[in-house]
């Protein structure tokens, strides 16, 4: 099925490239059938390359899924340009009134600042707060799972002495978890990040259960056990040039980063990357959709966040 996005969003052209079937809004208003409605809060500074990231993920399910984008607050994108902002996203006073299936929340390069000193987190305590009446399944990438933690839990971030930034093995704890159906037991996954949820804090909240983790990149993916919430702590979305890409500007900007580990041939970055996750990450996303949203969500969009339905499977 296709994905539903905004007319002329500049993605489009190049997922059509890649032969993922895209349907724009006004085409699809014209289908019998009720498309799932997923809103992203896009927090990257490269906004249309996450865009471009996570339409991919999505267009992987024979759902039909409509794409709606939205920014967190009004201030210009240093990277994004202003016409783009203007006719692709929109305001949350403009869409807080609506029901949505999921949503995405994504990361965001502030790992080594308090919460408190993010100059958008009551707006982003607000969205989170708004997501619980209004969105069936959130899932959360990177920072987000931190930003989560600690305003839904209570859980502080903790800083890494250094950034983990690289390719790392995971194992599958949970596997009849439906979110790892198709995993293989063991798979690997990019991480970018200077902070982490501690393992044991996850562990501490009854209602959370850790899906699969890493020796080296710690709690990867948990979830709530009713589907609300879904933890990513990873950039499953990530293309092959992503890491690379970061490590050249870092490296630019007179930063000293480490190079990504285990993502170089021969751990040398002037060799080729080697990709080793893209096919859990797309089952990552289809399984969201699925079990997470679909099978979760009502019919009617006005009953999200009325009653609570019982999910088909266990989905932890």
């Amino acid at each position: 099925m296709p994905i539903k996005i905004p007319d002329a969003l500049p993605a489009s052209a190049i997922l059509l490239q890649e032969n993922i079937a895209c349907i724009e809004s006004t085409q699809a208003e014209v289908q019998d059938i009720r498309a799932l409605r997923i809103l992203i809060l896009n927090l990257m500074p490269l906004k249309i390359e996450t865009e471009i990231h996570l339409l991919r993920m999505l267009s992987n399910s024979p759902l039909q899924v409509q794409i709606e984008l939205l920014r967190i607050d009004d201030r210009s994108s240093k990277n994004t340009p202003t016409d783009h902002m203007v006719s692709f996203y929109q305001s949350f006073e403009a869409i807080k009134n609506n029901k949505y299936d999921g949503m995405i929340i994504t990361g965001a390069p502030l790992g080594q600042m308090a919460f408190e000193d993010v100059i958008f987190w009551p707006k982003l305590q607000e969205i989170l707060d708004w997501t619980v009446t209004n969105v069936t399944s959130t899932m959360f990438l990177c920072w987000a799972v931190q930003a989560a933690m600690f305003h839904f839990y209570g859980v502080d971030k903790r800083l890494l002495s250094k950034k983990l930034t690289g390719v790392y093995p995971h194992e599958v704890i949970r596997p009849q978890s439906p979110i790892a159906r198709g995993f293989d037991d063991y798979f690997e996954a990019p991480h970018s990040r200077y902070a982490e949820v501690p393992v044991a804090d996850i562990e501490a909240q009854p209602q959370l259960h850790i899906i699969a983790q890493s020796e080296q990149a710690g709690a990867y993916l948990f979830a709530h056990e009713t589907g609300k919430h879904l933890f990513v702590t990873g950039h499953s979305e990530y293309e092959p040039d992503s890491l690379k890409n970061e490590y050249l500007r870092d490296r630019a900007a007179g930063l000293n980063p480490s190079i990504p580990e285990h993502y170089f041939v021969n751990d040398d970055p002037n060799q080729s990357v080697k990709v080793t996750w893209k096919s859990h990450g797309s089952l990552l996303f289809a399984n969201w959709l699925n079990y997470y949203v679909y099978q979760l969500s009502p019919f009617d969009l006005s009953q999200i966040g009325a009653q609570r339905l019982v999910p088909p499977v266990e989905l932890v």
